[in-house]
């Protein structure tokens, strides 16, 4: 099911089908880097994930896997994780190489956050990144987000940011 739309992709729930893309992605040390998560063992590690996401039933919204439009390759994914203990909403955002530094985790991450404040009607979106992922916290503030602090992220020094509707 489409979720966002932009000019170049859209953004849909995850489907039984990207089993294998979601596997290939964490299975990318250099997409990993910075995220603290451990890559699926098995394709049907990846397939169980997907059967047993329930945040888009729980919460009304998630990651969301970016589709290209022109030839509907899976680039990736990006959306909005409401975590029930810190009751905040966060950003996320995974792509494969081969899809960075070419716009489209900020053009994501922009919808995302529109998406966030128009549609679900929220009033913060939170972005985390590890200190050394430069590119991510690159793409935090081309989205608007704002500094606040620096945090422990994934037992690894972090920074935190934020941004408002207004």
């Amino acid at each position: 099911m489409k979720i966002i739309e932009t000019n170049r992709f859209y953004l849909r729930t995850f489907q039984e089908t990207d089993a294998f893309h979601l596997f290939s992605l964490n299975s990318d040390c250099e997409v990993l880097k910075y995220t603290g998560d451990v890559p699926f063992e098995t394709v049907d590690d990846a397939l169980e994930f997907i059967k047993n996401y329930r945040a888009y039933l729980d919460f009304g919204m998630g990651r969301w896997a970016v589709i290209l439009k022109e030839n509907n390759a899976f680039l990736g994914w990006c959306g909005l994780k409401y975590n029930p203990k810190t009751e905040q909403v966060d950003l996320g955002f995974r792509f494969f190489q081969k899809y960075w530094n070419k716009g489209y985790a900020t053009e994501a991450a922009q919808a995302c956050i529109e998406y966030g404040f128009t549609k679900l009607k929220l009033q913060k979106i939170v972005g985390r990144a590890m200190q050394e992922n430069k590119a991510s916290i690159q793409v935090l503030r081309k989205v608007g987000m704002t500094y606040v602090s620096t945090i422990d992220f994934e037992e690894h020094r972090g920074v935190l940011y934020e941004i408002y509707n207004l």
